[in-house]
């Protein structure tokens, strides 16, 4: 089992009426400090065609327990919208056979991309399989000729994803309040 790592960021993860965000960046590939932990177990393969209602099941199953914001109110359109862009890309971290995590980039106008979405399923968290899919991620959005790599999170995200970044190199931009996200059920599993 992997040692417990920890942030240097001082973080907030007991508030439940707030949400302390963090922005992170890495400016040059080089910055990747990609973890030696074993490789083999995740199997990492791009969505293509994209398929929206697998991205959609993927933020739910992965993104409820952290209180992922912003896609609530999506509909069918929003989601085949996203998913299908051009600039966006949705990769399916599997462990024999079956999704264990994923990410979604972005890239933006300004040239960075934008690391949307990351995360596993609460099953696979503390296997020492955050990192390497962290390393993919990046690896990835600098194949897809990044100005920058960026990302956002908050105090809601697991405990240890902050130090996890912080590992893979990247360094904090910003850090700023704003209200707690709602806690909200995940529509897997949820019958009327």
């Amino acid at each position: 089992m992997p040692a417990e790592p920890h942030s240097t960021i001082p973080t907030d993860h007991e508030n439940e009426n707030r949400k302390v965000r963090y922005l992170l960046e890495m400016n040059a590939p080089d910055q990747l400090q990609p973890t030696a932990a074993d490789q083999e177990r995740l199997t990492i393969n791009l969505i293509d065609p994209p398929c929206p209602e697998f991205s959609w099941f993927l933020h739910q199953w992965i993104g409820t327990p952290f209180r992922w914001g912003g896609r609530e109110a999506w509909t069918a359109a929003d989601w085949e919208a996203f998913a299908t862009d051009s600039q966006v890309q949705t990769w399916v971290a599997s462990v024999g056979g079956g999704p264990a995590g994923y990410f979604e980039l972005q890239k933006q106008t300004d040239e960075s991309v934008q690391i949307c979405c990351f995360g596993l399923a609460e099953r696979f968290i503390g296997q020492g399989l955050g990192g390497v899919l962290l390393s993919a991620a990046v690896r990835q959005a600098w194949a897809m000729k990044a100005s920058r790599v960026w990302l956002a999170t908050c105090s809601h995200d697991h405990p240890h994803a902050l130090a996890n970044y912080e590992a893979r190199g990247f360094k904090l931009v910003e850090r700023s309040e704003h209200p707690a996200n709602n806690a909200r059920e995940s529509a897997i599993f949820h019958s009327r």
